[in-house]
């Protein structure tokens, strides 16, 4: 009676449990039983490993064949089992001894012709290998993607017959390290090349120091798509732990970041035919969304009306607790989500409101698409205006003006880490009195001003964070009426639809 174990790790999210593969060897009729909540994908490599075992050399044992994949209320899916069940199988068969292989992790799909094959969400295995101190066996496909983790030794056989002479020390394979010093120059900011639109460039100044979400509205053509794709190269870089949780839902994805993008906040642009499940992720087995993706970055939406109604009403809990939760049939999954969101509309159907091509009512139902509770999640709200001139944009000449802008940037973003450690979007109403403190003047300005608007209390905190921000750009302790006068001045969309409502 030969018994083999391997450990390998499921896909269950981002946390890639460990999974103990079992193979008894045992007489009887020949066959191959494969148990643990095998879905189709595993039940496939029964096929798979057999014919790599034969084309790798090996003789396939005549015998009753038991697979157990433990623990067995885990959903199993995907060929990322296949290397350990013939390893397994080699190991009952009493080709390779079972102590070299305890201390190691395997994860590879098999070709028929024995090659080892990249698979998909192979950065959170290697997070938990290297937590455990495992040597983790993984195709050569893999290798760039789990380069940001911290202390991994790994292996990188091309074929099943490399892995048997490894571990039968016949020819060991080279110990690899993975090497995290990423040091990458961010992205140099520009927009001189873009004309005019000076309230739109500060109001990005002020959304990338704190982190705030951001609403452009103005008539087609006026630059709120390109402004938006300026976005990320105001903001920090990611630190090396944002940076693997980023890369870890990616890998999950299926999805590589390239590895000059690896310090970069993500930036993503789903399109408004987009459903609530491609936003918010989903699937027989649930797979990140346009939000999760988006973590530690940027989410753009334009056209923003044109999303649906639903699509958009889910942003609004990633929004608040910054994950999202996906139950569905074969289980649940939680993934991070904590975004800032871009987004950008025009103020009418048709594209402008002085068009003559709408009438009110249909401009009313137009804006009427966005809910309140979703407005009141964006802190900042800005009219962009046709330009004043038309002229060709100046010639390269010097700095640009984007490069002084990301200094202040990441002068507010430095006060604000050591103040309280998190950006002010981030900050929650209990900590506004500690961290938002301004005189009592300011205060009754402040509460005049949202009695007289009729803010609602999401929005009257907001706009308490937008002038924090505001003042940290000035390198001001305290927050004084200017500040907040200015972040009041930051509600477009609201101020445009109390114009429809009153007429």
């Amino acid at each position: 009676m030969g018994m083999g174990i391997v450990y390998t790790r499921g896909a269950a999210g981002i946390s890639a449990p460990k999974v103990k593969v079992e193979v008894h060897l045992s007489n009887g009729l020949p066959s191959f039983k494969l148990v643990g909540l095998a879905e189709t994908a595993v039940q496939e490599a029964k096929e798979r490993v057999r014919s790599a075992l034969i084309n790798s050399g090996f003789e396939y044992p005549a015998r009753r064949i038991t697979v157990n994949l433990a623990p067995a209320d885990i959903p199993k899916s995907g060929g990322r089992y296949d290397l350990a069940i013939a390893l397994g199988i080699l190991i009952a068969m009493g080709l390779i001894e079972q102590s070299p292989v305890n201390s190691t992790e395997v994860a590879g799909e098999l070709s028929l012709n024995g090659d080892i094959r990249p698979v998909p969400g192979l950065l959170p295995v290697a997070m938990r290998c290297a937590e455990d101190n495992h040597t983790l066996v993984l195709p050569a496909g893999n290798e760039a993607e789990i380069q940001l983790v911290d202390n991994l030794e790994y292996l990188l056989p091309a074929t099943l017959l490399n892995t048997f002479l490894h571990f039968t020390r016949q020819q060991p394979l080279q110990l690899k390290h993975t090497s995290n010093e990423v040091c990458l120059a961010p992205p140099s900011p520009r927009w001189d090349d873009i004309i005019g639109q000076q309230q739109a460039k500060r109001a990005l100044c002020i959304a990338a120091a704190g982190s705030h979400n951001l609403l452009m509205v103005g008539p087609a053509g006026t630059g709120k798509s390109l402004l938006a794709s300026r976005l990320v190269s105001l903001l920090p870089q990611l630190d090396h732990q944002q940076a693997l949780a980023t890369a870890a839902l990616y890998s999950v994805k299926g999805e590589q970041r390239d590895t000059e993008d690896w310090l970069t906040p993500p930036f993503r642009s789903p399109h408004h035919t987009s459903s609530a499940i491609a936003l918010t992720g989903g699937g027989a087995h649930p797979q990140p969304g346009e939000v999760s993706l988006a973590h530690n970055g940027v989410l753009f939406l334009d056209e923003l009306p044109e999303f649906g109604r639903q699509a958009l009403d889910v942003l609004r809990e990633p929004l608040e607790t910054g994950d999202i939760c996906l139950s569905r049939a074969s289980g649940q999954a939680k993934y991070p989500a904590r975004f800032q969101l871009l987004a950008a509309m025009n103020p009418s159907p048709t594209g402008d409101i002085d068009d003559g091509r709408s009438t009110t009512q249909q401009i009313q139902r137009y804006l009427s698409k966005l809910s309140g509770p979703l407005l009141d999640r964006i802190d900042i709200q800005i009219e962009v205006r046709r330009p004043g001139s038309y002229a060709f944009a100046p010639p390269v000449s010097g700095e640009d003006s984007a490069v002084t802008a990301r200094q202040q940037v990441m002068a507010a973003h430095q006060i604000q880490q050591q103040r309280q450690g998190k950006s002010n979007a981030a900050l929650s109403v209990a900590e506004l009195s500690t961290y938002c403190a301004m005189p009592a003047e300011t205060e009754d300005f402040l509460q005049r001003a949202a009695t007289k608007l009729k803010l609602s209390m999401r929005v009257f905190h907001r706009t308490i964070k937008v002038a924090r921000t505001i003042a940290d750009l000035e390198n001001q302790s305290q927050i004084n009426i200017d500040h907040i006068g200015e972040a009041l001045g930051y509600r477009a969309l609201d101020n445009l639809i109390r114009q429809f409502n009153s007429s």
